[in-house]
């Protein structure tokens, strides 16, 4: 069995707690409960949790059952039927003891009745953001790219659903970037895979550091392609991301004696949800970009 204690207790500090209810005495209570132990903020109704949900996502919520407007348990239901929310982990905490049952066949990790109990209370949330925390962990293992350390496909294509969902909803909009290295089976016949393996990390880390939001998601591809997405992103703000990747990827100057410019380059083809013509996929779009790219000399972003 993998050990993941080393590194989780590290996080707890960190974890985020949303406290919902909407009496300022539970409120008060959980908080200097918490408090010390985790960063908490609160929300005074399910409406009110929703909205802050989606600007920050918790590491895991307290929830009440009884609040005006809507309920602790409509609430639970929106939260699990979003794949962006729908793994947060809910413990229910109310003095309505004949609800426990829909409180876990609505979601709920957990049930605490009030009156509650500190010393429960705290065990109760520090045992499930552990557990959080751990299959977090595990998840990384499972989605990661064992060469580069970003996201692989697999992860790729399911955040990108998790992003258009979102972007449906609000009427937003994202970005998706698309990046390729140029004359990269070039490159291995004349520096050996060795050396490729290591451009493919070099670049994989330059694209990392390039994105400036813990929302921007990076994850390798293909073989030597990498795939950006860019939430709340326009064209605009996509070409800037885009070039600055570029740039920052050919300052690099890794030398590459069949490439044109004598040092590696990367090409890029950039695509907006809101850009897209009715029923068009913006992966196909992107990647129609990036071949525009590599048919004008490569080394460029198309738009």
């Amino acid at each position: 069995m993998v050990n993941f204690e080393y590194g989780i207790a590290e996080q707890l500090p960190n974890a985020k707690v949303l406290i919902v209810d909407d009496q300022l005495l539970n409120i008060t209570l959980l908080q200097k409960i918490l408090a010390g132990h985790y960063q908490t903020s609160v929300a005074h109704s399910g409406e009110d949790a929703l909205k802050m949900i989606e600007e920050s996502a918790p590491d895991i919520i307290l929830l009440d059952i009884e609040m005006a407007g809507i309920n602790g348990i409509e609430t639970c239901r929106v939260l699990k039927s979003r794949p962006e929310t729908k793994n947060i982990p809910i413990i229910f905490i109310t003095s309505f003891g004949q609800h426990e049952d829909l409180c876990w066949q609505v979601g709920g990790v957990d049930f605490i009745s009030k009156p509650i109990n500190p010393k429960t209370v705290f065990n109760r949330v520090t045992a499930q953001l552990t557990l959080k925390f751990q299959r977090d962990k595990l998840l990384e293992l499972v989605f990661l790219d064992g060469l580069t350390d970003v996201y692989n496909r697999r992860y790729f294509d399911s955040h990108l659903t998790k992003t258009q969902l979102r972007a449906k909803r609000e009427q937003g909009d994202y970005a998706l970037v698309i990046i390729d290295i140029d004359f990269f089976k070039q490159f291995n016949d004349i520096y050996g895979h060795i050396e490729g393996d290591k451009v493919l990390q070099q670049v994989a880390h330059t694209i990392k550091t390039t994105l400036l939001r813990p929302c921007d998601f990076v994850a390798r591809y293909g073989g030597e392609e990498f795939a950006v997405i860019l939430p709340d992103t326009d064209l605009r703000g996509g070409a800037l991301v885009a070039e600055n990747i570029l740039n920052n990827i050919a300052k690099l100057k890794i030398s590459h004696n069949y490439s044109i410019y004598q040092y590696l380059t990367v090409s890029a083809g950039l695509a907006t949800f809101k850009g897209l013509s009715a029923n068009e996929s913006i992966i196909k779009s992107a990647d129609e970009k990036l071949y525009v790219s590599k048919q004008q000399g490569r080394n460029k972003l198309t738009f």
